[in-house]
């Protein structure tokens, strides 16, 4: 009997067939279609290991609240500068709930996966909002035992509407990834 022959595996690709829409700026604003709400602008800027801004890249968010719609995508995309900043422009998310089976509410966060050259898989992290009375409670956040580990995840405020998270993607002060 002969063995089935496969094909060998590949190194997942960073964005696909899709980095093309990264240059679209539109992606990088999920209120353009009227969605309604606290308006917030999410900033921040990728660093390799070295401290060095990360660029040519691209961060993708999504969100669970509000419910996406018709006005809402839920999610978006926008690529990385030079100078390694990002720039994208959401609602600002209310808390959701917890895992099936648990009465846990869940701080409001918005879910990012990295991509950029020389990852051979996304990096997935969220960004929490400093202040927030449920992060106490977070199943994940909870989970994080080191608290300046749990602050790699917490944007904060920069400006009216505005809220900073930036990204460590090694060294000291990594910003925490998740597995998924």
């Amino acid at each position: 009997m002969m063995k089935p022959e496969f094909l060998p595996t590949t190194a997942s690709q960073t964005i696909g067939p899709y980095w093309h829409l990264i240059e679209d700026k539109s992606w990088a604003d999920l209120t353009r279609f009227g969605a309604t709400g606290e308006r917030i602008v999410l900033i921040g800027t990728v660093l390799d290991g070295d401290g060095a801004p990360m660029a040519d890249g691209c961060v993708e968010i999504w969100q669970t609240d509000p419910p996406t719609s018709e006005t809402f995508p839920g999610f978006g995309r926008c690529g990385i500068n030079a100078q390694g900043e990002f720039r994208i422009v959401t609602i600002k998310p209310g808390p959701i709930a917890g895992a099936a089976g648990s009465n846990i509410q869940q701080a409001p966060h918005i879910g990012i996966c990295l991509h950029s050259r020389g990852l051979m898989h996304h990096l997935y992290t969220r960004a929490y909002f400093q202040g927030e009375a449920l992060n106490e409670t977070d199943p994940l956040l909870t989970s994080i035992e080191t608290p300046a580990r749990r602050a790699t995840l917490i944007a904060r405020p920069e400006a009216p509407g505005v809220w900073r998270l930036d990204i460590r993607v090694q060294g000291g002060n990594e910003t925490v990834f998740l597995d998924f």
